[in-house]
């Protein structure tokens, strides 16, 4: 049996709990010092970090202009390269001048109007003739397009644009138009041409832009239901009411779009440019005055302090002197000049970079049910002009001679359903006509493409009256019911490709780049050279895909837009932000970040960062590191964030992997004004020297794709 435990006392238990209250008290103490020590200690960091970043801007603010100025000295190469742009299109003129090859200049409205005057009174042309002779027109009005993309706003007159845009229009009807003609000329010998197996005739005559499908009803059999061409997929189920009438279905595929209207042409510039032309004249004029000025007080100066007694000798020194003077003067007025002038120009080309990069404030249009807005897709593989038309009296062979009857209201169309169906017993009539075609091989897309037809009331597409589409992707065929036909065009998401997922700008070697973007479905890799780009290579879903833009060159705008063309849009609108989440930048930042990335990509990779998204609106961050050979890839895989406030570009203390975001400042860096000065602390002497050799055009290409791309707000 354990024994009892000892009773405590009062005054035991009394001593324990004061042991017990000075034990707390003094650990309370213990904690107490602690926490003032450690907060001590804390707030004497800031006070230290405070000070040291109060220096930094301080130095950075001692310096700010200096390296502002040097900044404008290396973005001088931007107005260097328009002007060797205005330079290459005059050249371009004379060229064409010179050649003396019969086509007419596009850009001169005697010429034009002449061509198209000349050609309407060509009257009997067959397919075959008006298929060669779309190449020139086609070429004509790409010259003419690209015209309104590459002249500058501030270049472009409204009197310019409106003449440009109405050739386009005119050469465009009068294309279809030749089109129709050489349909109705060739539907008049269709008995001559007709199959000996079925006894209709088929004609398929393919181009590089245009492949023209014709089929006649000649017998009118009933059973003859399924109208395929030879050797193509290309098929059409026609109903009773039309396999026994004389009609024809004639499908015109062309390549390009000239069914969709025109995109109006920015001249927001132009007002711009007018003030800062005034300002920058009213400057050059006040300049040379206030020289003039000066030359003649310091002339009636010298001519009271002249001595008489070598007045003959004094006369004749100052007299040469005057003119050394004058010449003097009117090249320091010249000098004054350019330099206004240079001044004038990179301002009008900010402006015009400003402009790329510009969000709307609301969207250019309502639209109604099943119509297709134009801001969120995009017609792509060109557009199918389905037809049925009345079969015109055909030739006929007499005593040697062809003798054809010629409608004097030419090839008309067959309405297909009637207007008024009360005189047929059966509702069903007049179904829906399933249609086969073939897609264009160039084209790419990344989900089953949407059909739409043509108003032509409207004069827009939209989606209803098309029903049972099926795409077939390996095949690529697309087959659908059509209520009534008409031009009909396959669409896609504009933005399918945006936001972007990541991208990358590395250099190649000196003046060419590699710009990697990935998107959801795809990469695409763009080389940059001097003023010239080019599609490296395209891999959709990890897989590379062959695209016929491969190894071509072509300026930065033509570029463009054949990527777009073939469904590779990774090019924002200033309408895009109302259907894809951005991660909004401002303007001026992001256009300051832009041009200034473009510099120093001779010598650095830049890529996205996933703190870009952290950072707000009013900064952008991204990835760098010296690149100069391949070797220093592998060998150095680490990158440096840089964060850019328009003002302000510093390094930062996280990374890449980090886990929160923080803008402190990395150890032993400063605060700089421009990414040139900031890189400038740790670049090595070859990178440097490397991007003071630059060439104008080459920075000038980068900084286009790069605004085009907008990948600071749309990653």
């Amino acid at each position: 049996m354990s024994a009892r435990k000892k009773k405590i006392t009062k005054a035991e238990r009394l001593k324990q709990l004061q042991e017990e209250e000075e034990r707390r008290q003094k650990e309370e103490e213990e904690t107490r010092v602690k926490h003032e020590k450690e907060e001590m200690e804390r707030l004497e960091r800031q006070r230290v970090e405070r000070e040291k970043w109060h220096q930094l801007e301080a130095k950075d603010l001692e310096r700010r202009n200096e390296e502002l100025e040097e900044l404008y000295l290396l973005e001088e190469c931007f107005p260097e390269a328009e002007k060797l742009k205005q330079d290459t299109r005059l050249l371009s003129q004379w060229n064409h001048y010179i050649q003396c090859d019969g086509s007419p200049d596009p850009s001169v409205s005697p010429e034009i109007n002449t061509f198209i005057s000349l050609w309407k009174e060509e009257t009997n042309e067959t397919l075959e003739e008006v298929i060669a002779k779309s190449k020139l027109v086609l070429n004509l009005i790409e010259k003419l397009r690209l015209l309104l993309l590459q002249t500058p706003s501030y270049d472009l007159e409204d009197k310019a644009i409106i003449q440009y845009q109405g050739s386009i229009l005119e050469l465009q009807e009068l294309l279809h138009l030749k089109f129709n003609v050489a349909t109705e000329r060739l539907l008049r010998q269709a008995s001559t041409l007709a199959d000996l197996d079925s006894g209709n005739m088929e004609k398929v005559i393919q181009d590089e832009n245009v492949t023209v499908y014709v089929w006649a009803n000649l017998k009118k059999n009933p059973r003859y239901r399924s109208v395929r061409f030879s050797e193509t997929q290309i098929r059409f189920e026609i109903p009773r009411i039309l396999a026994t009438s004389g009609i024809a279905i004639r499908l015109l595929h062309t390549h390009y779009d000239h069914a969709t209207p025109l995109r109006p042409v920015s001249a927001s510039l132009q007002g711009h440019t007018a003030t800062v032309t005034h300002f920058v004249k009213d400057e050059v004029q006040k300049g040379e005055a206030e020289i003039s000025k000066e030359l003649q007080e310091e002339y009636k100066q010298q001519e009271c302090e002249s001595v008489s007694v070598y007045e003959e000798e004094t006369k004749v020194e100052e007299q040469g002197d005057t003119e050394v003077q004058m010449s003097f003067v009117q090249e320091e007025s010249e000098a004054t000049k350019c330099e206004l002038e240079m001044k004038l120009l990179s301002e009008a080309v900010f402006a015009a970079q400003l402009l790329l990069i510009e969000n709307a404030n609301e969207k250019p249009c309502f639209c109604e049910d099943n119509e297709v807005d134009l801001c969120q897709f995009t017609t792509l593989g060109g557009v199918y002009h389905l037809d049925i038309f009345e079969l015109p009296p055909q030739c006929k062979p007499m005593k040697g001679w062809m003798i054809v009857e010629i409608l004097k209201e030419g090839l008309q169309k067959y309405i297909y359903p009637p207007e008024s169906t009360e005189d047929f017993e059966t509702e069903n009539a007049f179904p829906p006509i399933e249609v086969t075609l073939e897609v264009q091989e160039n084209v790419i897309f990344f989900e089953d493409p949407m059909v739409a037809r043509w108003d032509a009331e409207g004069k827009h597409w939209q989606t209803d009256g098309i029903s049972n589409v099926l795409y077939q992707s390996e095949e690529r065929l697309i087959t659908f019911s059509l209520e009534t036909f008409g031009p009909v065009t396959l669409i896609q998401d504009t933005h399918i490709n945006m936001p972007f997922q990541s991208w990358e700008l590395r250099p190649l070697d000196v003046n060419k780049v590699l710009l990697t973007v990935t998107t959801v479905f795809t990469e695409i890799q763009i080389q940059i050279k001097e003023n010239l780009c080019m599609l490296a290579s395209v891999k959709v879903d990890n897989k590379k895909h062959s695209s016929t833009l491969e190894g071509r060159w072509m300026t930065p705008i033509s570029f463009i837009l054949a990527l777009k063309e073939t469904g590779l849009n990774i090019f924002p609108t200033g309408h895009s932000h109302f259907y894809v989440v951005i991660n909004r930048k401002e303007p001026l930042v992001e256009i300051k970040a832009y041009r200034q990335l473009a510099l120093l990509t001779s010598a650095f990779a830049f890529g996205w960062s996933k703190w870009n998204v952290e950072c707000g609106s009013k900064k952008v961050i991204v990835k760098l590191r010296e690149h100069l050979t391949e070797e220093e890839l592998v060998q150095d895989p680490n990158w440096t964030l840089l964060m850019f406030s328009g003002d302000r570009a510093q390094r930062l203390k996280i990374n890449e992997n980090s886990e929160t975001f923080s803008e402190a400042l990395k150890e032993e860096t400063e605060f700089h004004s421009t990414l040139y000065h900031l890189v400038k602390d740790f670049a090595s002497k070859e990178a440097m020297e490397k991007i003071r050799s630059s060439k104008c055009q080459f920075i000038d290409s980068v900084c286009y794709m790069l605004l085009s791309t907008r990948l600071l707000s749309y990653s």
